[in-house]
């Protein structure tokens, strides 16, 4: 009778898949014709972007970054500014509302950092965006004559924060690598 005693029942945490990160290493994406080049890590995959319901004369420079064994993608959507002041403030009107606006309800905080290489002339906004929002990581790049390139990291699952931090934090570190090493053309 005394082995018969009731187990104590403690419930467990909620577990998340352990994410094996890969080594770092990049290659050159440079296309002939495209307007920019640069690094990108050799765990991920270039497509062109097809979501766009425009034609692809409107959108030739458009693609995706693909981390396939991460679940993420980064969208890169180019735009030329054509020399106009006018045109490039709605660009940059456009990404921040596109980040602060779709993101504010659910994201915990927003931060912008501005980054700025002057010998290439690239410089910009990344947007770091914590909590359970969509994207993580938003940012925008120009040289603020001809050059609009913005970028966001999309994960194919529902947003929770914690459990995509890891990964979140890895692609920081690649999303900052292909900013340093964007070069316009």
């Amino acid at each position: 009778m005394s082995a018969c005693r009731p187990e104590v029942y403690t419930p467990k945490p909620r577990g998340y898949y352990k994410v094996e990160l890969p080594a770092r290493q990049y290659q050159q994406f440079e296309r002939p014709g495209f307007p920019y080049s640069f690094e990108y890590p050799i765990y991920a995959k270039i497509s062109n972007d097809t979501s766009f319901d425009g034609s692809k004369e409107e959108t030739p420079y458009w693609i995706n970054i693909d981390f396939p064994s991460l679940g993420g993608r980064i969208y890169l959507s180019y735009k030329l500014i054509e020399g106009s002041r006018d045109r490039l403030q709605k660009l940059i009107d456009d990404a921040y509302t596109m980040t602060v606006t779709v993101h504010d309800k659910r994201a915990d905080n927003i931060e912008e950092y501005v980054f700025h290489n002057d010998s290439t002339h690239v410089h910009g906004l990344f947007y770091n965006v914590s909590g359970n929002a969509a994207s993580a990581y938003q940012f925008y790049a120009t040289d603020s004559v001809q050059h609009f390139l913005r970028g966001a990291l999309y994960f194919d699952v529902s947003p929770n924060a914690d459990s995509l931090k890891p990964v979140n934090e890895f692609l920081r570190t690649d999303i900052k690598h292909i900013l340093t090493t964007l070069r316009w053309h």
